[in-house]
């Protein structure tokens, strides 16, 4: 079997050296599995530590995506073949657990830490990217938290960077799963700098003759003065922003002051704008259960700090996981394809509070929280 992660060292003109990390299941768009998390999370430990190590580069293989998310049919299939249906399902706990302590990592490596965000970049594959130091978009770039349409809910620490994108745009965006192209991205705060999209090539051989230094701050500056010079000479030409144009639009949707208003409008307003219209739909097609969670998590995750975002997520993923909504949502969609999924809270007006809260419940004392070490 190939290996799912491939890693390699490339030595610099100043003698210090880039970690590359590739995830490699092309056929699969790089979703991630399990192992995949554990290897890199394991690689990026040992390169933090290696002083020789002055910069890591994280890309997919192949020209289609970056990384599509988390392998969710791996998921549901684990999920069905439980026997115990013991509450929190282990193999969910194990893989979310590890999943977030990777984005938690990468968000706080000290090292500069870029990601080739080229192709598709979605669910899980955003939460790996989202945390990079630099972060590169290219004019294939399409990014998106499509969760609501499979049953669930933006996680990967979105409840902690969803937040920090202007005019609400990030609540649009995971309740509709609306996808950004490359200057969306820049504008929302998910990429850095747009390259082209045959760039790879020419990245590495700069980063190569680039002078670095034992100096972790000043690699990180050498870093985006760089890769600025490059965006400025980027050739290749880039689709407007979809978003900006109606950002206003969007923004004054999000602070209709609940979602029964926002449900409303995206079902009665024609916008007369394909992305808006789009977004729309898809929001209807959703889960209604996955909005109303969606809406509060919101609410609660405004203060919160990066850990406590991805505590609060790993048990309304164990929660989802322990419904019926996530495996059907995975099956009408990538299973059976049928896009016809059979809800369990098939309105708006049928999800009560109860259900909502029930979501937040940890099944652990703080002290026992699989995450609790993050600071």
């Amino acid at each position: 079997m190939d290996t799912v992660v491939l890693f390699d060292e490339i030595t610099t003109a100043s003698g210090h050296r880039l970690g590359v990390a590739t995830l490699n299941a092309e056929k699969s768009l790089n979703a991630l599995n399990a192992d995949m998390i554990r290897l890199l999370d394991a690689r990026l430990s040992i390169w933090a530590r290696d002083g020789g190590i002055a910069a890591v580069l994280l890309r997919g293989a192949g020209d289609k995506a970056f990384c599509a998310g988390g392998d969710v049919r791996a998921l549901r299939e684990s999920l069905l073949a439980d026997s115990t249906q013991h509450w929190p399902n282990a193999d969910a706990c194990a893989f979310f657990s590890s999943e977030y302590q990777l984005d938690y990592r990468i968000h706080t490596y000290a090292k500069p830490l870029l990601v080739w965000g080229s192709g598709i970049v979605m669910g899980g594959g955003l939460g790996l990217m989202a945390g990079a130091s630099h972060r590169i978009a290219t004019a294939s770039t399409r990014i998106a938290m499509p969760e609501i349409s499979i049953g669930l809910y933006p996680d990967v620490a979105a409840s902690w960077f969803l937040q920090r994108m202007p005019g609400k745009s990030g609540l649009f965006l995971g309740l509709t799963g609306a996808p950004l192209n490359a200057r969306d991205a820049v504008a929302c705060n998910l990429a850095d700098h747009i390259l082209p999209q045959q760039g790879w090539a020419a990245l590495c051989a700069a980063l190569t003759q680039q002078q670095w230094h034992d100096d972790t701050a000043a690699n990180h500056a050498a870093l985006s003065l760089l890769l600025s010079t490059m965006a400025a000479a980027n050739p290749d030409a880039v689709a407007d922003s979809r978003l900006l144009p109606v950002l206003p639009q969007v923004q004054q949707l999000m602070s209709l002051g609940s979602l029964q208003e926002v449900d409303r409008v995206l079902r009665r307003q024609a916008f007369n704008h394909d992305w808006l219209d789009a977004a729309a739909a898809s929001y209807l097609a959703g889960n209604p259960g996955s909005a109303a969670v969606t809406w509060e998590i919101f609410q609660r995750a405004r203060h919160l700090s990066l850990a406590q975002a991805l505590r609060m997520e790993l048990v309304l993923s164990l929660n989802f996981c322990a419904g019926p909504d996530l495996r059907e949502g995975v099956r009408a969609l990538l299973v059976d394809k049928d896009r016809q999924p059979r809800w369990s809270r098939p309105t708006l007006d049928s999800v009560d509070r109860d259900w909502i809260d029930q979501h937040f419940r940890s099944p652990w004392r703080d002290a026992d929280h699989p995450l609790a070490a993050l600071a």
